[in-house]
Order: structure tokens, then sequence, then C-alpha cells
């Protein structure tokens, strides 16, 4: 008797074995829930910052745009007109008052353009005093601050008054130099977030009485129609995208 319960009261091998195998597989299945989860919350925290990131440029834009002014900050070389914006394919060039929290007041230039090439590319603005119609040249200028790193694809496009049907189509130029389009368009992607929501700023100061300014520009052939960063003055650009179909791609950019 005592024999047989001796017997019974122990595990045998494949018992044992058994048991090892289920808390393997349950240790596994845990450690695989956690990662998942773990990975879960951490694209979570990546989109949310996007997203974040993607509201604060925006925002930015939009105050920026919506608080250009008719104020004249260089003169065209060719016939003396007053420059007052300039919209291009992958910049814009107007005049605004900064806001205190960046450290100065007053009206600056705005001069919103793509820098950089191939993964370094992004897109970035740059201010610059204006000054009785003249741009001022700093002596320690400020470098430009980066809005979008890693930007793959970009589409600006203005709209202004037709004498007849009212509003114009989307245009990927502004040629109107002395005055200023009702409406911006700029879609935006990256390498991190995609295509961007697409952005569509109106600005109220368009049908104001443009602010006549005096003096000769220091911009030099920067501030000529047509011209982009890295382009320069009477050289075609051949990357400039004549039309509505795409955002401009910069993923083949090379340093």
């Amino acid at each position: 008797m005592s024999r047989g319960r001796a017997r019974a009261a122990g595990f045998t091998l494949i018992e044992v074995l058994l048991a090892t195998a289920l808390l393997a597989s349950g240790l596994a299945l845990g450690f695989a829930t956690l990662r998942a989860a773990t990975a879960t919350a951490e694209r979570g925290e990546a989109m949310a910052t996007r997203t974040e990131r993607m509201r604060a440029v925006e925002g930015f834009l939009r105050r920026r745009l919506a608080a250009a002014q008719a104020i004249s900050f260089a003169r065209n070389e060719d016939d003396g007109s007053a420059l007052r914006f300039i919209g291009e394919a992958d910049r814009i060039r107007f005049v605004a008052d900064l806001p205190s929290y960046l450290g100065r007041g007053g009206p600056h230039l705005h001069d919103i353009a793509v820098y950089g090439q191939g993964d370094g590319t992004a897109l970035a603005v740059s201010f610059s005093m204006v000054l009785a119609g003249e741009t001022i040249e700093e002596d320690q200028p400020r470098a430009p601050e980066s809005l979008v790193e890693g930007l793959t694809g970009l589409r600006i496009l203005y709209r202004g008054l037709d004498g007849e049907s009212g509003l114009t189509d989307w245009l990927d130029s502004w040629e109107s130099h002395e005055t200023l389009p009702l409406q911006v368009s700029i879609e935006i992607e990256s390498d991190d977030g995609g295509a961007w929501p697409p952005l569509v700023v109106a600005l109220p100061q368009a049908g104001t009485t443009p602010q006549l300014g005096s003096g000769r520009s220091r911009l030099g052939p920067a501030v000529r129609p047509g011209n982009r960063p890295g382009v320069r003055p009477g050289q075609r650009d051949g990357n400039r995208d004549g039309g509505r179909s795409r955002t401009r791609d910069f993923r083949g950019r090379r340093p």
C-alpha cells in the first residue's frame, strides 16, 4: 500500500515536459502581446507627434500669410515697379509684421522656400527687416528656421481676381508682384508623414490699397521673378512644374 501511494504522489517525465512546454508557450505569448502593445503605443505616440507638428507648421503658415501686407520690399530692376508679393512654385516672399515672440517686431520680409538637397531637403523661413521700401541686410543674419524637414514634395498655388469671371483658376506662380493674391494653397509631402492636409489661406489685405515704399532694393538679382534658391538670374529652372498635376517631387535631388 505505501509503495503504491508513493508512486501516485509523483510526476512522470512526460507530465513535467508537458508542463514546461505549456509554461514556455504562455511566456512566449505574453512577451509577444507585450511587444505588440509597446509597438502600438510607439506608433500612436509617433502619429500624435507628427499630427502636432503638422498643426504647428500649418498654423504658423496660416497666421503669417493672413498677416501679409501690401508693403513694398524691393523694386523690379527692369521697370522700377514695386515688389509686394512674389509667389513661385516652391518659394513665397511677402511682408508682414513679425510677432514679438520671434524676438523682433515691425515689418519683415518673409521668405518661405525650399533649402538643401537629397535627404536634407527642408521647407524653411527666413526674416529680413523692411524699412521705407528696402530690405535691410543685417551684419549677422539669422539662419533660416526649418519648418518641415525631410521634404519630399511641395506644391504652392495662387488665386486672384479676374476682371471678367471673378476668381482666376489656381496658378502655379503669381506674376502680379505689385498686388497680393486673394488665396494661397500649399500642399506638403514629407518622408515621415506622407501627404499633409491641403492648406488654403485667404489674404485679408489683398483688396487694400498698396502702401508705396521708397528706395532701391538691396536684394539684387534674388528678387527677380522666377528665381528660386540655387538658380542664377537668367538661368531657366528645369525643375519647375508648369501645372497642377502633382506636387513637386524633391526625392530625386542630389547633394
